[in-house]
């Protein structure tokens, strides 16, 4: 927003430090408004991405510490995303192995629509100031949250929500949905349900397991009704009811129904399968929409870079493949990383034959090359060796 860059700034890093230091607890820090952008997202929609000027990332990343310290106390082990030493992998093995070892017969699986931008702010400072004291605190979430967007040159003021990309803004979403959804759900299930149920949640993503069919679409009805409180809302294309589990084929059979339903959760598209000795276990492949949309990035960055010498390709699009096996190197998705290898390959491929006028990279060529210095093989970097039900 102001123009600065982190190597202008670490020009005089002490100096820059030790003011922006004396500005926030004299109180004359003031942020500026953070600047829009746009990001595609997996169903052609577009996700805004809010760009901070340097100094409100500094001071939103050392609030951030404080906050994660304070709240890691309270949160509950249903939550997994944005917090120290847990991840996403670790939300996927969980529900793994629930749906493996535990009565799990239905999975509700449950989308907030715009979560980030539907944040409550009178809710949230509520939220908050019911475990922080400090004042100095308090005013520096209020400007961040009513500081504004700048979006093609037009100032718009902020009356709800929280821009994605800022850096206080993934503690905040934690708080909301702890008190929000996490300690209700906590609740619901001490107080109403009396079969096994679960809530998983990674941020604003979020399922859960039931073992009666009645719970759950009681469950349903109520979360809507405690999420309208805080103003927000279910997307109704993304939220079902899916009947999973190790009963779900043999019920559904025995109803003339198709095989069961799959879900989506955190990349993955989860479907009931059997291991070899003909036992129940839960599969998961790479979800398709966004293995679409990596691959149409992937194509657009080789047209970019096909002119590049052809090892500079090479090493970068190995990182990119690293990176990919590294999330998606989930026990049960082999054959989804081995086609990512292949559009990959047939990509580079196409950008390399479009270098010049003529053809001059033929397959026989290109293939000589990839045996000389191939590119990372698929791996399989989380392996789950859960027992089959």
């Amino acid at each position: 927003m102001d123009g600065m860059t982190v190597e202008a700034y670490e020009g005089k890093l002490t100096e820059n430090l030790r003011e922006l230091c004396d500005r926030v607890h004299g109180g004359t820090y003031k942020p500026l408004p953070v600047r829009r952008t746009y990001i595609p997202k997996a169903d052609c929609g577009r996700r805004p991405l809010g760009i901070l000027a340097l100094e409100d990332k500094i001071v939103q990343g050392a609030v951030a510490e404080v906050l994660s310290a304070i709240y890691e106390a309270d949160f509950r082990d249903c939550s997994y995303g944005f917090r120290p030493g847990r991840s996403a992998h670790q939300a996927l093995r969980t529900i793994h192995d629930a749906i493996i070892s535990e009565q799990v017969n239905w999975v509700f699986e449950a989308d907030i629509r715009k979560f980030y931008d539907s944040i409550d702010h009178g809710w949230l400072m509520r939220m908050v100031e019911h475990r922080i004291a400090d004042p100095r605190i308090l005013r520096l979430i209020g400007q961040w949250l009513a500081v504004g967007v700048l979006e093609d040159g037009v100032y718009a003021e902020t009356v709800e929500g929280t821009p994605q990309g800022a850096g206080i803004s993934p503690v905040l979403a934690n708080i909301f949905l702890h008190y929000a959804l996490d300690l209700w759900v906590e609740q619901w299930a001490r107080r109403t349900a009396t079969g096994r149920m679960r809530l998983v949640r990674y941020a604003d993503d979020f399922l859960l397991t039931f073992e009666r069919r009645t719970e759950a679409d009681r469950m349903a009805a109520a979360l809507a009704e405690r999420l309208a409180k805080f103003g927000l809302r279910l997307h109704e294309d993304k939220t079902r009811l899916v009947e999973f589990g190790r009963f779900a084929a043999a019920n559904r059979l025995r109803r003339s129904e198709d095989r069961p339903e799959t879900f989506d959760f955190l990349g993955f598209t989860h479907y009931c399968g059997k291991t070899l000795d003909g036992r129940f276990m839960v599969h998961r492949k790479t979800q398709r929409g966004r293995m679409v949309r990596k691959l149409k990035e992937l194509r657009q960055e080789l047209k970019r870079r096909r002119h590049t010498p052809i090892r500079e390709q090479h090493n970068w699009l190995s990182r990119v493949l690293r990176g990919h096996y590294a999330y998606y190197g989930v026990t049960g998705n082999t054959y989804g990383l081995r086609r990512f290898l292949t559009q990959a390959v047939r990509a580079w491929h196409g950008a390399l034959r479009r270098r010049g006028q003529k053809r001059r990279m033929p397959w026989d060529r290109f293939n000589a090359f990839l045996r000389a210095k191939p590119l990372p093989p698929p791996r399989l970097v989380h392996v789950w060796r859960g027992r089959a039900a």
